[in-house]
């Protein structure tokens, strides 16, 4: 990977590529640590010492690279715009008006990307309402006695809300910059960059915590699992496909062999997002009536990783995700059609109802393993970081080490290493004569 990033500063245009990508995350930690007009950064500071690393606020934490807790410009960071592109992936299997954008190719992506944006503003302006909302009435921070906004009056929470929902709009335009002029995946990069802020910061709270001897283990554990991330990530059952000749006028075409390559795990990060989301729902609607017996049920059940009820329902939730995403995202009937129109088949399989039959129990196959791998990855550190830190069930080390953030961390890094090698290649191609 060294290798690659040094070749990379070597070419030119590279190099300004990944200078620029570098500048606007720079721009982005700094809009992640600027307070919100109207906040008391003293008082925050306090409260979000009080509240730690562990539960939702952990989560919250990690996900907003610690922005979300301080109440800062970029506090809702990229986490609207992956809501909304959920929402909108979701929707195709619904609307055929969706359906049909996704058809068009480059234009009608142009138009789902569009609306993309239109949902990203409206979820970012729901969100920030309620965020400054519970600020104002001291709910944000529930244990903690201080107060986070210098005054609770309704210009300075609409200001709060106008920043904040602006600040979601910046980071939007920051990620398609770095899409059109940078390197990698913006959105990918950006919330890659609010994850690995948190990991310093959380490394040397366990050596100062725990020694330097469970620091060790907690590096060895965490090596292991990175990389049967990456032995699995890079993981593909390649189908073969062969091309019939025919002709077009006088000339040829056809007659060239390809694959399809189907990846292990096919749905990625998704369906531990989904999981890891639904199961804190719970939790909240219990806040809110903590007397009946339900609401004591769940705090008992679900508060706790490590708890049998807790490992069964998130395993359950991972799994059922897996197999829903990757019924929405590959359609073997539309890949069967095109190979047909093409000219295309599977050796050994008829074109047509076959080849989907045959695309279709593959894919299952397929998404049982990579499903299992999910859950697997989501639960192991979970349960190995119990040992560390029996207090709290190993949830403070999980939301750094857990399934979500090794997953997208893992992933974005290879992606954007592939990217600038493909790049390198197509500027450094010798060809067979020298």
């Amino acid at each position: 990977m060294l290798r690659v990033f040094a070749q990379a500063f070597r070419t030119p245009d590279l190099r300004q590529k990944l200078l620029f990508t570098l500048g606007i995350i720079a721009i982005f930690r700094v809009g992640s640590v600027l307070p919100t007009p109207g906040v008391d950064v003293p008082a925050v500071r306090t409260c979000v010492d009080l509240a730690g690393n562990e539960g939702i606020y952990g989560m919250l934490n990690l996900f907003s690279g610690g922005a979300m807790l301080q109440l800062a410009v970029f506090a809702l960071g990229i986490i609207p715009y992956i809501t909304a592109s959920i929402i909108l992936q979701l929707l195709t299997v619904v609307i055929p008006r969706i359906e049909a954008l996704r058809k068009e190719g480059a234009s009608g992506q142009a138009q789902i990307t569009q609306y993309t944006r239109y949902l990203t503003i409206g979820l970012a302006l729901l969100q920030a309402t309620t965020i400054v909302t519970l600020a104002r009435r001291g709910q944000f921070f529930p244990n903690c006695p201080e107060e986070v906004l210098q005054d609770d009056s309704l210009t300075t929470a609409a200001i709060m809300i106008m920043v904040m929902t602006a600040g979601t709009g910046l980071v939007m335009w920051l990620g398609e910059l770095i899409t059109d002029r940078g390197v990698g995946n913006g959105m990918s990069l950006l919330i890659f960059t609010q994850i690995v802020a948190s990991v310093p910061s959380m490394f040397w709270s366990i050596q100062t915590s725990r020694g330097w001897g469970v620091f060790g283990l907690v590096v060895v554990v965490a090596l292991v699992v990175v990389a049967l991330i990456v032995f699995v990530e890079q993981a593909q059952r390649r189908i073969p496909v062969q091309y019939a000749k025919r002709m077009v006028g006088r000339r040829m075409y056809g007659g060239s062999a390809t694959y399809i390559p189907l990846k292990i795990n096919q749905a990625g990060v998704i369906p531990v997002i989904f999981a890891s989301s639904l199961l804190y729902i719970p939790l909240l609607a219990a806040q809110f009536n903590q007397t009946s017996g339900w609401a004591l049920w769940i705090q008992d059940n679900f508060t706790r990783g490590t708890h049998p009820v807790y490992i069964a329902a998130y395993f359950l939730l991972i799994v059922g995700f897996a197999f829903f995403y990757v019924s929405i995202t590959f359609n073997p009937k539309d890949i069967s059609d095109n190979m047909k129109r093409y000219g295309g088949f599977v050796p050994g399989i008829r074109a047509g109802r076959a080849t989907e039959e045959y695309l279709a129990y593959v894919l299952n196959r397929i998404t049982s393993a990579g499903a299992i791998y999910l859950a697997l990855v989501a639960l192991l550190p979970l349960l190995a970081f119990n040992v560390l830190n029996p207090s709290d069930g190993g949830q403070s080390f999980n939301n750094m080490f857990g399934g979500t953030s090794i997953l997208i961390m893992v992933g974005v890094g290879l992606q954007t290493v592939q990217q600038i090698e493909s790049q390198l290649q197509q500027r450094n191609y010798e060809g067979f004569l020298r």
